[in-house]
């Protein structure tokens, strides 16, 4: 009788499931407010608009005609063209966060796919994670899904990675970013260095990305168990 064939690496029952880490952009990756900041008040200048900025900034993760809804202003494609046009302009002012640079090579380092799921269109995206030496498995930014907090984009993203839900963790800084992630069946983790505070149920907050890193490392529990889902040392 033949042996029966040797399995692959990936059909071990011992492999390593995947991994996937998605991170949101503004307030994660790059601190963008002075450019936030900067584009606001062009169109307020410009369109004659009267919300102070830290009203807009309250709203950032959600696609910008969902903002301008919540703000009740009208004339959207107007106000987002402005806001585009002046972004772009001051575009090199937003560096990205100290540290976080190095920590997506260390979660490469160890195994995982990188993945960027953003409220900031592409043409805003790309020219700002081309700064980054990193690959970037997937980068879901605005399209025909619907924007955060619906989990779309996310479980898009996962898909394109080839990851399951419980094996990912969405980094957010705003409470839109939670409550998609919620949504999508993922871990969350709020980036502690970002504009926003984290809401109920409270999720893990990580003031540094040295500290997202450890975090990584000693993830444990499925997103479904009742178990406590992480295990720091």
């Amino acid at each position: 009788m033949s042996a029966p064939p040797a399995r692959s690496h990936d059909e071990s029952p011992a492999a390593e499931p995947r991994r996937a880490l998605l991170l949101d952009l503004d307030g994660v990756l790059f601190d963008t407010r002075v450019v936030m900041c900067k584009a606001w008040q062009v169109v307020q200048e410009r369109h004659d608009v009267d919300v102070p900025f830290e009203e807009y900034l309250r709203h950032v993760g959600r696609p910008f005609p969902d903002i301008m809804r919540q703000l009740g202003l009208r004339e959207v494609e107007l106000l987002h063209a402005t806001y585009d046009e002046a972004s772009i302009k001051w575009a090199d002012l937003a560096p990205p966060f100290p540290g976080i640079e190095a920590a997506l090579h260390a979660f490469t380092r160890d195994g995982w796919s990188l993945g960027v799921v953003t409220a900031k269109p592409l043409n805003r995206a790309a020219p700002l994670l081309e700064r980054l030496d990193c690959l970037f498995g997937t980068v879901r930014t605005p399209g025909s899904e619907r924007g955060k907090p619906a989990p779309d984009a996310l479980l898009l993203a996962l898909v394109e990675l080839g990851v399951d839900p419980a094996q990912a963790v969405y980094v957010g800084d705003m409470a839109v970013d939670q409550e998609a992630a919620l949504r999508a069946g993922m871990r969350y983790v709020h980036a502690g260095w970002g504009y926003g505070a984290p809401t109920t149920p409270f999720p893990v907050v990580v003031e540094t990305p040295t500290r997202l890193v450890q975090i990584g490392r000693n993830l444990r529990a499925p997103a479904a168990s009742s178990a406590p889902p992480w295990s720091v040392r």
